[in-house]
């Protein structure tokens, strides 16, 4: 079944689809300037989404993390054995790993490359492996970031000297894990005890369930060893990503406010386009309204006829914009966070609602002026031209 034969029922629709065809090059340049406004909202809208969802994946296990550091007023160079063990008294569903660390230059086959040198012993709970494994209690093997590996030619079980010990590499970092010093990357990390000749720990880290626990961690920490008892003194500095995540948080939803701003700006354009094609289209009809309604037909007919051409013109283009900026926010996500089906969740495909609905209002809103004009014009000097 066509358009026209759907409308046939509807004899208002019937009448403002034959008249939209009359001037077809008009209509579709009015409706491209619906689409391209409606593109404009959706894609943007759905842009702002996917960068929030990529900030947040590139976060990653952090937000749920906590490191603790000496702070300025602490009377030692790092996290003293006694100071761990208080931490450790202090959590509930957390796990502290202490970790020292150092730099140094691997080479291999006459390549060399700069590294961190992180020593932990449960590496399971601080690194992702793209291959091997991270132990649970790394004592003999190592852990080599992918990038390092790749760029010295570096493959599982092969021997790396540190500090004139060899380790062998039983695990490839991903290079988008790691809460160490080199973030996952450029990162060498062997067992806590081959950075024995240190006296304290550089930082500990502590993984909470989620980032809310987090945050309730760093607060209680911070009050405990800089608050109780101390005058306000820094002995230990507590820093958790759970907060910069609210304020990625937050910025995006603002980011995305902005970009909605300036899609709605092409529908406004696009709203004036409609209004001159709906004047200029009822000024080329004034002898046809006016023989309309000089047999009969209402008022409130003819207005209903304008606007629901109007309506008809928003219908299409906001549905040919909604398909389009679909196929647009499909790729960007696809780009961005490796997943174009993401577009069809609710988080992100609610813009092409918003999209579509609102070239729908623009159009119905932008018809009215004309629809009165048409309405209330009288039949005897519209038939007079």
């Amino acid at each position: 079944m066509s358009i026209a034969d759907t409308l046939w029922h509807f004899p208002s629709a019937m009448m403002a689809w034959r008249n939209l065809g009359r001037n077809r090059m008009r209509t579709a340049l009015a409706a491209l300037g619906i689409v391209i406004g409606v593109v404009a909202i959706a894609s943007l809208g759905m842009a702002g989404v996917a960068i929030q969802q990529q900030a947040t994946s590139n976060l990653g296990s952090l937000t749920n993390q906590v490191s603790v550091s000496a702070g300025q007023d602490s009377d030692y160079d790092g996290v003293t054995d006694d100071q761990v063990e208080e931490i450790r008294s202090l959590l509930t569903n957390a796990q502290a790993i202490p970790q020292k660390t150092n730099s140094t230059t691997v080479s291999s086959r006459g390549k060399e490359a700069y590294v961190s040198v992180t020593g932990v012993t449960d590496a399971n709970a601080l690194y992702d492996v793209t291959e091997g494994t991270a132990p649970e209690r790394l004592q003999t093997g190592a852990l080599i970031s992918n990038s390092t590996a790749q760029q010295l030619g570096l493959e599982l079980g092969d021997p790396v000297e540190y500090d004139g010990h060899l380790y062998r590499i039983a695990g490839l970092i991903d290079s988008s894990s790691g809460f160490g010093p080199g973030g996952g990357r450029g990162e060498l990390v062997i067992p806590i005890s081959g950075l024995a000749d240190q006296q304290y720990y550089d930082s500990v880290t502590i993984t909470a369930d989620d980032g809310d626990a987090a945050s309730n961690i760093a607060n209680r920490l911070d009050e405990h060893f800089n608050s109780e008892g101390h005058e306000d003194e820094e002995i230990l500095r507590v820093s958790s990503y759970a907060n910069v995540q609210g304020q990625i948080s937050s910025f995006m939803n603002t980011l995305q406010l902005a970009l909605l701003g300036i899609g709605g700006i092409s529908l406004i354009v696009a709203s004036v386009a409609i209004l001159n094609v709906m004047l200029m289209s009822t000024v080329e009809r004034r002898g046809e309204i006016g023989v309309l309604r000089a047999v009969g037909i209402r008022r409130g007919e003819v207005l209903r006829m304008i606007l629901t051409e109007a309506a008809l013109l928003g219908t299409l283009g906001g549905l040919v914009g909604a398909l389009a900026a679909l196929a647009v926010g499909a790729m960007m996500f696809h780009v961005l966070v490796g997943d174009a089906s993401a577009a069809l969740q609710w988080s992100s495909a609610r813009y092409l609602v918003y999209g579509f609905a609102f070239a729908v209002f623009a159009s119905v809103l932008s018809g009215i002026y004309p629809a009165w004009k048409a309405a209330n014009d009288s039949p005897v000097e519209a038939l007079r031209g």
